[in-house]
């Protein structure tokens, strides 16, 4: 035998190595939350279309595109709805817009 073996000797006890134990491990493109408050508008179809921006929380990244897309559709249309609603009446003798170009 040589000088340089630095093994156990003959009968004794091999102590086992640590074991290091696993570590969560952090995937970054797994999909997490971002915490992200929402603050209700008190407008209802506003509300529920905010709160599906939730639903990105869930997806992959390119799940996202869809929600957002929906989303702002939604709020457009909201913001359209707004335009096509008749407003309170206008006070008698207010003038009203003329579009006659003399």
């Amino acid at each position: 035998m040589s000088d340089s073996y630095a093994g156990p000797d003959e009968g004794e006890a091999v102590a086992p190595e640590p074991q290091v134990p696993d570590e969560p491990s952090y995937d970054p493109a797994a999909p997490a939350p971002l915490g992200v408050e929402r603050t209700p508008t008190g407008n209802a179809e506003v509300d529920a279309r905010l709160a599906r921006l939730g639903d990105a929380d869930h997806l992959a990244t390119d799940g996202h595109v869809e929600v957002y897309e929906d989303v702002h559709q939604g709020l457009r249309d909201a913001l359209t709805a707004l335009d096509a609603r008749p407003g309170p009446p206008a006070p008698p003798g207010a003038p009203t817009p003329s579009y006659n170009r003399s």
